[in-house]
C-alpha cells in the first residue's frame, strides 16, 4: 500500500506526523497496512470526539468497526502488542488508563 497523506487523518492531532507513525511502527517491528491506517484514523476520531477515552468503549468501536475481519482478535493480529495501547502511541494519541497490561502482551 502507498503511504497515505496528512489529508487522510482529519482528526490526527496537530504535531502528528505520518513519517514518525512509520518510524514508531518500524520500532514495535510492524509493517503499516490498510487496515492499521484506517484503525490509526479511527483511533483519531475517536479521541477528537471524546476528550477523556474510555477504554472500553474504545475497544467496543473498534471491535465493531473490524467485526467482519474478526474484531477484536483481528486488532491484536494487526497490534501484537494491544491495539489500544500500541495503535494510539502510533497515532500520537495519549494512552487511554487501563490499556497496558505487561502480563497480557501490552508492550507500550
Amino acid at each position: 500500500m502507498t503511504t497515505p497523506t496528512r489529508e487522510d487523518f482529519p482528526y490526527a492531532p496537530q504535531d502528528w506526523d505520518i513519517k514518525e507513525a512509520l518510524s514508531v511502527a518500524a520500532d514495535f517491528g510492524l509493517e503499516l497496512t490498510f487496515d492499521h491506517w484506517e484503525a490509526i484514523a479511527g483511533l483519531q476520531e475517536y479521541f477528537s470526539k471524546h476528550e477523556l477515552g474510555n477504554r472500553r468503549e474504545l475497544v467496543d468501536a473498534l471491535d465493531e468497526k473490524f467485526h467482519t475481519k474478526g474484531g477484536t482478535r483481528y486488532l491484536y493480529l494487526l497490534f501484537p502488542g494491544g491495539p489500544i495501547a500500541q495503535g494510539c502511541v502510533i497515532a500520537g494519541l495519549n494512552v487511554p488508563s487501563g490499556s497496558i497490561d505487561k502480563s497480557f502482551g501490552s508492550v507500550v
